[in-house]
């Protein structure tokens, strides 16, 4: 689940009046199955939504969650993977996690309601949750705009008060210029890794909703001039599949000047090369910009069929978008 249908979720939880508590890792150290910031949703009865790490550390933050909302109070527990066999019921991964359990969210329900706001605004900013120790613990949420280009959790602890700072970050948005089979199943493969994805094509038997039944939008009208009505910036990723190297050319160049995250164009090293030197001789881009444009497009991992191709391009959005420039 992704973290804008998780806060979705949550809305829609405490609407409906379910007892539930959102679970948050608060800390690690060391080697843990998911680091500070994952989060899940857990009712009374100790079902679960998205994870924290599954395994023995998930189980007892289910239990614990059981018995939190019949309490109706915020709990936190420690939980060490300091196992040292493989017959020890302990994990072996060698870490520890402070988990936060909080059946009171119903409170906050106005911070969650502009967090999904901004989500669908595509506004980034910082969750960040106030756990004050005492007799009992105390949460509070606060919504922040957010600053310093922060993009990674931040856990603060205090004499009596733990603070997580969570970044939320609008989903990456992936426009693929081309709606035949390749980008069909790619688009299916983006939107299951938690991209925000449109389609652009100019032929309406190929830009519809049965071809694309995954929560995509689709633009059906020239492809350069659909590009131009969409948002670009650091967290977009386009990928040109288009019909005929003309088509990719014109998409190509309608946004190689930008500043964003990721262009990948499919093609043979030759059509690449080819386009590569009419590009830099008509000035439409510099050598250093055509560089950047991952072309042929994917992992060499042997693709052939169209939903390999799509795979091979899928990893290679996961890891620029993990790994950055690196990838």
């Amino acid at each position: 689940m992704e973290h804008h249908e998780l806060f979705q979720k949550i809305i829609e939880c405490i609407d409906a009046g379910t007892s539930f508590a959102l679970v948050q890792v608060l800390k690690t150290d060391g080697s843990t199955p998911l680091k500070i910031g994952a989060r899940a949703l857990v009712d009374s009865t100790g079902h679960i939504e998205d994870t924290i790490g599954g395994g023995a550390v998930e189980a007892q933050a289910q239990q614990q969650t059981v018995m939190a909302c019949a309490e109706g109070k915020a709990r936190v527990f420690d939980f060490e993977l300091h196992g040292t066999s493989r017959q020890d019921s302990n994990p072996t991964c060698g870490g520890a996690m402070r988990v936060l359990i909080d059946p009171t969210i119903a409170r906050a329900r106005p911070v969650f309601t502009q967090i999904v706001t901004a989500i669908h605004d595509r506004q980034p900013g910082i969750l960040e949750t106030r756990v004050t120790r005492g007799n009992d613990t105390e949460v509070t949420y606060q919504w922040q705009p957010l600053g310093d280009h922060q993009d990674t959790p931040e856990f603060i602890t205090r004499k009596d008060q733990d603070v997580l700072r969570n970044p939320i970050l609008p989903l990456p948005h992936l426009i693929i210029a081309g709606a035949g089979h390749v980008g069909q199943a790619l688009a299916v493969q983006a939107v299951l890794i938690g991209f925000a994805v449109t389609v652009l094509d100019d032929r309406p038997a190929f830009c519809t909703r049965a071809r694309f039944p995954v929560p995509v939008a689709l633009l059906c009208q020239d492809m350069p001039g659909a590009l131009s009505q969409c948002r670009l910036g650091p967290d977009t990723y386009i990928v040109i599949l288009t019909r005929s190297h003309q088509f990719d050319a014109a998409v190509l160049e309608a946004c190689i000047q930008e500043s964003i995250a990721y262009i990948g164009m499919i093609g043979s090293r030759r059509k690449i090369e080819v386009m590569r030197r009419d590009f830099v001789t008509a000035g439409l881009a510099t050598a250093a910009q055509f560089e950047r444009v991952c072309a042929p497009i994917g992992l060499d991992i042997g693709s052939v069929t169209a939903a390999e191709i799509a795979t091979s391009i899928t990893a290679q959005l996961i890891a620029v978008r993990r790994r950055g420039a690196q990838a």
